[in-house]
């Protein structure tokens, strides 16, 4: 059988490319950084989930696993289209360039999406016409609760719809539904001509990177949030009582990392339910997500084997347990539908048992390998030579990084060390204090990993000022790093791709 091809890729979000407008989108910016991936001979570039925000804006939590983030569409080209004014975009207010303002980008946005959306009844042409009604078609599955439910959420100052809203919308009554559908009518119909924005910006980026050789890896993570179209219109899916209240909460126990382990919060599935119908709507959640991308890196792999479950009313993740589920007649059902060599990357990082890794290998799926969990000290304080994620004891069927959204910068991470692991790094890597993130990278290149993908603050050498994400922490730094110029030295380019081309990770 022949062997897939050795990439490099780069992973960051699309919200941290630089713009004026306060959020990196699909515009002209997005297009550059492809260009600048091409140059440097990257051919993945690895975002995070792009569904709609909520509460703490983490595409780990978004309000529906379908619909995609508004804030991510490009006003400038919508401008260019016709939708709105030259003005609407000049006339913007001064935002951070180094950080996301969530609230004061939304804030300045939505009102122009929104009015694009009126614009696009009078301004668009036939062909635009019959693209948003094939889209609407298409899409209905989803995008017709999804408007709806953004309506809802609209009128009653709230996304919980399990407390906050009347109890026959709660229990989604079909007169009460069909009532709110009339009454929302304008606002739904905006809501599906913004998604039909967002798609078809979506789709002329991927097929651009695609025309210069650069695949797209998404992101599916397992769980939803709880208060987010998916568990509202779909209850019977997930563990929940007569009210909509869950019975449980998704978590990971107790660990090196965190003494209580981490409680996340998400409603768990109803397995037994999913069964019922073939997995009908991981089928389509599946299907979905590959339609946007050509890789699929799906998170927390490890809960398709066993979850931990927390009872309701847990303070902490401690009191939980472990709950097997049904990954293998899940995996089983999808690729019979989707074929046996399905372009996944599962996130097996975390407590990893047999059950696990004979579910991810059974499938054939790469695994990760996360450079900065490689460099761990032995009870004699030397460097364990056995630890999986150091290069030479990666498998090649493995995606290595070195770190992920959840981890420091290499730099910020390097920094923090103490002076003896430090020491251990520089003999491992044979470099000095100011080659290490190089080096890092280096390692990676030159292992037998299928795949190699850096953050974009490594490439740049960036410290901990640049993270993305502190896990089991809220704040306005997370999700909230922006990369204020796309000016990459050309040294930094260069260098890269001498290291991508020398150790056949790119095929001419």
């Amino acid at each position: 059988m022949e062997q897939k091809k050795r990439k490099c890729g780069v992973l960051l979000h699309p919200t941290s490319l630089p713009s004026n407008l306060g959020i990196g989108t699909f515009g002209d910016e997005a297009k550059r950084f492809v260009d600048i991936l091409a140059k440097a001979h990257i051919t993945l570039w690895q975002m995070l989930p792009l569904g709609p925000t909520g509460y703490g804006d983490s595409p780990y939590a978004a309000r529906s696993t379908f619909a995609g983030n508004e804030l991510l569409i490009d006003l400038k080209q919508l401008a260019c289209d016709g939708y709105l004014e030259l003005s609407d975009v000049l006339e913007a207010p001064s935002f951070d360039a180094k950080r996301i303002d969530y609230g004061k980008v939304r804030a300045f946005k939505m009102p122009l999406l929104q009015k694009a959306a009126d614009a696009f009844g009078n301004m668009a042409g036939k062909e635009d016409k019959a693209g948003y009604a094939a889209f609407r078609k298409h899409e209905a599955y989803w995008l017709d609760d999804y408007a709806l439910y953004v309506a809802l959420c609209d009128a009653y100052g709230d996304s919980r719809w399990f407390s906050e809203w009347p109890e026959e919308l709660k229990r989604r009554e079909p007169e009460a539904v069909a009532e709110a559908c009339r009454k929302y009518q304008t606002a739904i119909e905006r809501t599906k001509l913004i998604q039909f924005f967002f798609y078809q910006q979506l789709s002329e980026l991927k097929a651009y990177a695609n025309g210069l050789g650069i695949g797209l890896i998404g992101d599916i993570p397992i769980f939803v949030a709880p208060d987010s179209v998916d568990v509202w219109t779909n209850q019977h899916l997930f563990e929940l009582d007569k009210d909509g209240n869950q019975k449980g909460s998704s978590g990971v126990p107790p660990d090196a990392f965190s003494a209580d382990g981490q409680l996340w919060g998400n409603p768990l599935y109803n397995w037994k339910e999913h069964e019922k119908d073939d997995f009908a709507w991981w089928t389509k959640r599946l299907e979905h997500v590959l339609t946007t991308c050509d890789v699929v890196r799906i998170d927390h792999f490890r809960g398709f084997a066993a979850y931990w479950e927390v009872p309701a009313g847990e303070k902490t993740a401690i009191h939980g347990k472990w709950v097997p589920a049904p990954g293998k007649k899940l995996f089983e059902h999808l690729k019979t539908v989707f074929g046996g060599d399905m372009p996944v990357i599962a996130e097996d990082l975390g407590v990893i048992t047999p059950d696990v890794e004979e579910l991810r290998d059974s499938n054939g799926f790469p695994g990760m390998k996360i450079l900065q969990f490689a460099f761990g000290l032995d009870r004699n304080g030397e460097l364990d030579t056995t630890n999986p994620y150091l290069p030479h004891n990666c498998t090649r069927r493995s995606v290595m990084y070195t770190g992920t959204h959840d981890n420091n910068t290499t730099q910020g991470w390097y920094a923090a060390l103490d002076g003896s692991v430090k020491d251990k790094v520089r003999r491992y890597l044979e470099c000095p204090d100011d080659q290490v993130v190089w080096q890092m990278m280096r390692a990676a290149l030159v292992s037998c990993a299928q795949d190699v993908v850096f953050p974009m603050q490594d490439w740049l050498g960036l410290g901990a000022e640049a993270r993305m994400n502190v896990p089991s922490t809220c704040g306005s730094s997370n999700w909230s790093w922006r990369l204020e110029s796309l000016e990459i030295p050309e040294w930094r380019i260069s260098r890269l791709k001498d290291m991508i081309d020398i150790y056949g990770r790119f095929q001419h």
